[in-house]
């Protein structure tokens, strides 16, 4: 029993060693392992990068290709066990993307591919803008900062600071928004220059952004809503009385000023003593127009006689009209 596990075993080992070599007796290739040996994924214009590739195990003379998007970049032989090294320099935005590279044997079909590095540009962050939606206020009220910085790549970390002391933990946004904060005013050491800065993978790239202050806001008295009030009221009343001097005012005066000068119209006793008592004088006064003006007088002449003294034919009647210039 043990013999026969000795055999097995040893037929295994056989078997992989045959799959190891090709037909002309050279070992079988690996999937080759694509590593970042100097520079960053995340580069800058004009940046090198450093990419190795190595297949192991595998009988050389290797050949490698590095391929972009499955486009050849460049080739290189290696007639040692050592990796293929490719340098390249990033000098636009063509350049970004994802790199494999690719093992193979001359006069030899097939092949097999590494894994992939994806190669990144990050661009330098522009200067964080520190604002909040009102500038004013006052003890016991909840205000906002927030901080946004409109360029540079994701992402990027802000950092908020009153003076020169952090009041805030890092806020690190994938995303193009910006970095929010709330405080709470509580006594007027909260007052005072706010700050916060900015920065990303770029390096020696951190920017500071403009400095925040909030001002006090005055507090209004309860007296202040009753005197506006007043104010208003005031106001009112004296356009609704400027307002009554042309419609009621005015033509009311007039109307009594007309009344005054208007002449009487009627009828009065002329009288005189010193004449006989069978005698009596009416006068009318009448005003025609306004420009001219008559008298209507009647003398009325009775005589006191026995008898009837109603008869029409014992009484005379002259009646005269005269114009006053």
């Amino acid at each position: 029993m043990f013999l026969l596990a000795i055999l097995l075993f040893s037929y295994c080992q056989m078997s992989q060693q045959i799959q190891k070599t090709t037909e002309n007796g050279k070992e079988m290739l690996s999937n080759p392992k694509l590593v970042l040996v100097q520079g960053t994924l995340n580069v800058v214009m004009k940046q090198n990068v450093t990419l190795s590739c190595l297949s192991e195990p595998g009988s050389p003379p290797v050949r490698y290709t590095l391929f972009k998007h499955n486009q050849q970049v460049s080739a290189l032989n290696r007639s040692d066990l050592m990796p293929a090294l490719f340098t390249l320099t990033i000098s636009s935005a063509s350049d970004m993307g994802e790199y494999k590279c690719k093992a193979e044997y001359n006069n030899s079909s097939g092949g097999k591919y590494s894994n992939s590095l994806n190669i990144t540009l990050i661009e330098p962050i522009s200067k964080p803008v520190l604002s909040s939606p009102t500038s004013q206020a006052k003890k016991g009220q909840n205000v906002t900062l927030s901080c946004f910085s409109e360029n540079g790549s994701l992402p990027i970390t802000y950092l908020f600071f009153k003076g020169t002391q952090n009041i805030s933990p890092q806020k690190t946004m994938q995303k193009r928004e910006a970095a929010v904060i709330f405080l709470f005013i509580d006594s007027l050491r909260d007052f005072g220059t706010y700050k916060c800065k900015a920065n990303n993978s770029f390096p020696n790239n951190t920017k500071y952004s403009n400095g925040f202050n909030f001002t006090l806001a005055e507090e209004r008295s309860h007296s202040q809503p009753l005197i506006i009030s007043l104010g208003l009221i005031l106001l009112l009343l004296i356009i609704g009385f400027a307002l009554a001097i042309p419609f009621f005012v005015i033509p009311l005066y007039k109307a009594k000023k007309f009344k005054s000068t208007r002449p009487s119209i009627g009828l009065t006793s002329t009288v005189n003593a010193e004449e006989s008592e069978n005698e009596v004088i009416y006068s009318e006064i009448e005003l025609v127009k306004p420009e001219e003006e008559y008298i209507n007088f009647c003398v009325i002449r009775r005589e006191e006689e026995k008898g009837n003294l109603e008869d029409p034919d014992l009484t005379e009647n002259t009646c005269t009209t005269k114009f006053l210039q």
